[in-house]
């Protein structure tokens, strides 16, 4: 990452991927497949698009997949599954741009930045 917008555009695609995820979960325990009406579809295909634009390339969870399309009708779990995987490579992103300096802070240009950054959950290579 290399500046302070980016680190912003990352935490709140993070919170938006996590809010999806529990609410979309929900309606997935209880009807795995019903279709999700285009209103959701079109607030989910949102914050997957910029997910697809924030995460560098290696993190984007499926390259061939940009969003979903509203007259395929995806299911609850479809959309569950989509939003786990974007969950999941958001948050090894954001491990993986994090490092411990006088606090957990954020990486900017390879170095430690004065942004503060809850610690690592997902350990490893980039």
């Amino acid at each position: 990452m290399e500046s302070k917008e980016e680190v912003e555009a990352l935490e709140r695609l993070i919170g938006q991927l996590s809010g999806l995820h529990s609410e979309i979960s929900q309606l997935a325990k209880k009807s795995p497949n019903d279709p999700v009406n285009a209103f959701k579809i079109k607030l989910i295909n949102k914050v997957i698009v910029a997910g697809n634009s924030i995460l560098e390339a290696g993190y984007r969870p499926f390259d061939e997949f940009e969003e979903f399309d509203s007259d395929d009708m995806p299911t609850n779990s479809d959309i569950t599954m989509i939003l786990t995987q974007y969950n999941e490579q958001a948050e090894r992103y954001r491990s993986d741009n994090v490092v411990l300096s006088g606090g957990w802070k954020y990486l900017l240009s390879g170095e430690a930045s004065d942004i503060p950054a809850a610690p690592p959950t997902r350990i490893g290579d980039k």
